[in-house]
């Protein structure tokens, strides 16, 4: 097997909806020869964590169409190691209650953050 990096998964979750989300992204990682994944809650995420992995996925429950107040405190402790995660590949996701409940809103503050260090965010694939 051919080692071809390491992705983290880190969540927010209060009812475990994004919890259930952040394990099926992770069982999709695995299905990827060669690419090993980690799965952790935002509160036990540390900087260093971020800088130690290939990829990031950032998972939020949705909240007044913002990511939650503990994933944002961890991305605003990102400043402290801006420029180290350049080049990285960032994802994201969200859960919410329904429609209109600013999801998308939630998710673009999240890749906002991954452009703003330099990370690589796919967007739609031709495939797709």
């Amino acid at each position: 097997m051919i080692d071809m990096g390491t992705i983290l998964v880190v969540y927010d979750s209060k009812t475990g909806h994004t919890k259930s989300m952040a394990t099926a992204v992770a069982e999709g990682v695995e299905t990827v020869e060669g690419m090993q994944v980690a799965v952790k809650r935002v509160e036990e995420t540390s900087l260093a964590d971020l800088q130690a992995v290939d990829g990031i996925i950032f998972g939020s429950p949705t909240y007044y169409g913002e990511m939650s107040a503990k994933l944002k405190g961890l991305i605003d402790r990102t400043a402290d190691i801006h420029g180290k995660l350049e080049g990285k590949v960032g994802a994201a996701f969200t859960s919410s209650g329904g429609v209109a409940c600013g999801a998308e809103t939630a998710l673009l503050s999240i890749i906002q953050t991954m452009f703003i260090h330099g990370m690589i965010v796919q967007g739609r694939s031709k495939t797709a």
